[in-house]
């Protein structure tokens, strides 16, 4: 059997979403409803990351929405339908929000860049710091930065600690425009390693039990260090702890080859032949690191159901892109009812793991179901 690749694992996961007979066959319902030829009413999908439920009557699912690999930014609560058992519920009696996802989810994005002799010695630093700086400062709207450096040495070199100043950020890069490497040489596959392990510490010190990791390398060369091999790196990738991490690779100069960068940057590689397109490399990522960040929604709404278990169904219609697309969940309303009444802009209490059995009483309150639900996180999320 052939190894399992990065680039594999990205394409079972496109045929996967594309062939999903029970998606397709609810998008040409959709498309029926909606009066719209299916050629013109284009799929959308809907991965659920979480979900939870908690007296009186409140229900949280918190998802992503796409069409194709395209992430579907903007809709609005009543861009969304409600159905439980197979009927729609009213939005006068859900009373639906599209909360923040703040509320429950933490982003953090790593850019690691290439400081080794090449770089700092170069000439090259001021607009390498020019375009990590207008990086930062666009993807520090929406989530935690930090900044990190290598070298030829073991270890990777924290310029910013993960924060949400822009100052720090600011601050720190600015250090790098005089920056004289203790070793020129570079180890790319050692620094690619260790950021992950950074990034994964970092947000392993959050409290929401939602987290978004994605890391940013930038290079100039190839591997000159040999402290690990290319096959080392491979293999850290692929480790469970990191499958859910998007990561992104931006490549500059004569040495660099697309293909060397695909094996690091399995969720997109940039490529500048010089020095002048190193900016616009930057940008391209940041603008794909800002719609992703855009396709998470959290809709939270009050259930009319009082007892029992329910199949609830969220279908999402969009008008730009055009398209619609659904997903379902089982959730259980024993002991539900007010008073007190249902706040539908109540923050969600989501389970704390991944794939692990939830005891839902403990998210209803003592009086609720006794009932288990197994959790199940994608699309970057590491969920703990």
């Amino acid at each position: 059997m052939p190894p399992v690749t990065p680039l594999t694992m990205r394409i079972r996961r496109a045929f996967s979403r594309l062939f999903d007979s029970r998606r397709i066959g609810r998008s040409v319902a959709l498309c029926a409803a909606l009066s719209v030829p299916f050629v013109a009413c284009t799929s959308l999908t809907l991965t659920r990351l979480n979900s939870a439920q908690k007296k009186p009557n409140n229900v949280w699912v918190f998802f992503t929405v796409e069409q194709g690999d395209e992430p579907v930014a903007g809709l609005q609560a009543e861009d969304f339908q409600i159905y439980e058992d197979g009927d729609l519920v009213s939005t006068y009696e859900s009373k639906q929000v599209i909360q923040n996802p703040e509320v429950a989810a933490v982003m953090y994005t790593m850019l690691l860049l290439d400081v080794s002799g090449s770089v700092s010695e170069s000439g090259s630093a001021d607009q390498l710091v020019d375009a990590a700086q207008l990086f930062t400062d666009r993807v520090g709207k929406t989530q935690k930065v930090g900044v990190y450096a290598f070298d030829g040495e073991k270890e990777i070199h924290p310029v910013t600690p993960f924060t949400e100043s822009e100052g720090a950020v600011s601050g720190g890069l600015e250090g790098l425009r005089t920056y004289k490497a203790k070793d020129p040489s570079t180890n790319l596959h050692g620094a690619v390693m260790e950021g992950l392990k950074e990034l994964k510490k970092s947000l392993d010190k959050e409290k929401k039990p939602l987290k978004f990791g994605t890391l940013v390398v930038f290079t100039d060369g190839t591997d000159r260090a040999a402290r690990f091999s290319r096959e080392d790196m491979k293999q850290e990738l692929m480790k469970e702890q990191y499958k859910d991490y998007e990561i992104y690779a931006i490549g500059v100069g004569a040495e660099i080859k697309k293909a060397g960068l695909g094996d690091i940057g399995r969720d997109g590689t940039e490529l500048a032949t010089e020095q002048a397109g190193v900016k616009a490399a930057f940008e391209k990522v940041a603008d794909r690191i800002e719609k992703h960040t855009k396709r998470f929604y959290l809709l939270s709404y009050c259930t009319p159901a009082r007892k029992g278990t329910h199949t609830v169904r969220i279908v999402a219609n969009s008008k730009n892109p055009k398209g619609s697309g659904d997903l379902e969940w089982d959730f259980n309303a024993d002991g539900f009812g007010p008073p007190p009444d249902c706040d539908p802009n109540t923050p969600p209490v989501f389970p704390l793991k991944t794939g692990e059995l939830v005891d839902t009483s403990k998210v209803q309150g003592d009086s609720g179901s006794s009932g288990k639900v197994k959790v199940k996180a994608s699309a970057s999320a590491s969920v703990n």
